[in-house]
């Protein structure tokens, strides 16, 4: 028969002596506690084998200690989570939840539930969301708004959300991806993207901000609605584009995805790149710098994105009022555009 007394939180705190909740923020390795008392009541955790009854904790806190991220994809996209700007931000997002004691659940807005709120933070599922974009307008981000569920979005501001927005300056990058074009000689330009979303709104405004400042005539300037995928910019670009050739001289992709199907059409056929069709992006994922040509594009900043919306979330959590934040974003010039060194 085995007499060993099972240890409890509290016998943690008092070896270590310091109070239940700090040793239990400490086990969950939150950066409130320092990390020498964090390192310490880990340590004497580790010595007598003890691990935290996660059900237990929930139900004596009436916590889940989880944040549910929900990525709002419109019904008819064929955008999906494998999405390398996508998977990069939730990289971010789940590390930095790890650093303050929580787990990640994901989601996306296709299922069917109307009441966010309700499924998840009434069900227990989950203490705060996430929400990455805004998608066309959804109602439930809206419906959330009117009610008391801690949430953040990341998106694109309008200047009247009643709720906290972290995301890029995306005005400013399709301004810079479009003077980019322009000193490079392109006068026929083409903006790939649909424009019924927020932020790539921002995106092709910013185009146009730059083509008028350049006295460029905004019928120089087709926008052309695509999907957030590689293979819907494929398509466009074969199906509308090259009826423009060879007038058309400069591609601004709302996306790399975008980018990266449209380069691949140009290719297929022989045109050259940037020689005839100079090809800019927007996000910097991990291939654009390495496919051929490297895709030049504007780097969005998902590491201090990911951990704002974490950080903002948790302000909103405890009570304070969190602030949007509108990201620097830069200009990364490659192959595919540089006609001019």
């Amino acid at each position: 028969m085995n007499d060993k007394k099972m240890m409890t939180l509290a016998d943690i705190a008092k070896l270590a002596g310091v109070s239940e909740s700090t040793a239990s923020r400490a086990l969950r390795n939150n950066p409130v506690i320092n990390q020498a008392t964090r390192e310490k009541v880990q340590q004497i955790a580790a010595e007598h084998q003890f691990k935290v009854n996660a059900t237990a904790r929930n139900l004596r806190t009436q916590k889940s200690y989880t944040i549910a991220v929900i990525i709002a994809f419109d019904a008819k996209t064929q955008q999906s989570v494998s999405d390398p700007f996508l998977l990069e931000l939730l990289g971010v997002i789940a590390d930095e939840l790890s650093q303050h004691g929580y787990d990640m659940l994901l989601s996306t807005s296709k299922r069917d539930d109307k009441d966010w709120g309700s499924y998840f933070l009434d069900s227990k599922r989950a203490d705060g969301l996430i929400i990455i974009g805004q998608g066309e307008h959804d109602p439930r981000v809206e419906a959330l708004a009117q009610t008391q569920v801690p949430f953040v979005v990341w998106g694109g501001r309008s200047g009247d959300e009643p709720y906290p927005i972290i995301g890029s300056d995306n005005r400013q990058g399709g301004r810079l991806a479009a003077e980019h074009l322009l000193a490079q000689g392109c006068r026929q330009l083409v903006f790939l993207g649909d424009i019924r979303h927020n932020e790539i709104e921002q995106r092709h405004l910013g185009m146009l901000d730059a083509c008028q400042a350049a006295g460029i005539a905004s019928d120089a300037v087709q926008q052309l609605s695509c999907d957030f995928t590689a293979q819907d910019g494929y398509l466009k670009t074969q199906q509308h584009l090259f009826a423009r050739l060879p007038e058309l001289d400069g591609i601004f992709a709302a996306s790399d995805a975008i980018a990266m199907g449209a380069m691949k059409a140009l290719l297929e056929h022989d045109i050259a790149i940037p020689q005839q069709v100079a090809l800019i992006g927007f996000d910097d994922i991990a291939m654009s710098a390495y496919c051929t040509p490297s895709l030049s594009t504007v780097k969005q900043n998902t590491q201090s994105g990911g951990k704002a919306l974490v950080n903002q979330l948790l302000t909103r959590m405890q009570g304070q009022q969190p602030l949007s934040e509108q990201l620097a974003v830069k200009l990364l010039c490659r192959q595919s555009s540089l006609r001019r060194l």
